[in-house]
């Protein structure tokens, strides 16, 4: 039944994660730590930080992670199987329905009227997560560590992978001593 529900919780998340990885990320957390409790918002929240510092699509190295965490080396493949193929599949087809329909009302009305479900779904995950860094290393420190990674990215621009790895520096050196 695990090797069942691993394809189902990643197939569910990706096969509605319209958008790509980033729109699949609160779907999955839905599936990986609501539904199926295979890691919890912690475990989440560093797998999802981890991922984001490595190449490659997000998606992918969730389900690895998710996949070999709760199955081993058949559940990477399951919970890969799962991610990649569906929608490979369905790319091919509905590139083809697109094409043939891009001057559609109902199509431009379709893409552009999700948009602000996908932007709830990341606030809400936002918050889930920021609650959790509230709750573990306090209010101020979270925030100051938020300030100044927003602007590292925003202002500096900064990559994102290098902010990752100078928090995950500093959770180790400095937060170790403080929290």
């Amino acid at each position: 039944m695990t090797w069942l529900h691993l394809f189902l919780g990643f197939f569910i998340a990706n096969i509605l994660g319209y958008g790509g990885g980033p729109s699949s990320i609160p779907l999955m957390y839905d599936q990986i730590v609501k539904h199926y409790h295979w890691l919890n918002n912690t475990e989440f929240s560093n797998m999802l930080a981890l991922g984001n510092a490595l190449p490659g699509p997000i998606a992918t190295k969730i389900a690895a992670f998710v996949g070999y965490h709760t199955g081993g080396w058949l559940g990477v493949i399951i919970a890969l199987a799962a991610t990649v193929v569906p929608s490979a599949l369905l790319l091919v087809i509905l590139l083809k329905v697109l094409h043939k329909h891009r001057d559609s009302l109902v199509v431009k009305g379709m893409t552009l009227l999700v948009q602000p479900v996908l932007a709830i779904m990341m606030i809400i995950i936002t918050w889930q997560m920021a609650k959790d860094s509230f709750t573990s290393i306090g209010i101020w420190q979270a925030l100051g560590i938020a300030a100044v990674a927003f602007w590292a990215m925003e202002i500096r621009k900064i990559h994102p992978a290098i902010i990752i790895l100078i928090a995950f520096a500093y959770g180790g050196i400095v937060l170790q001593h403080v929290v």
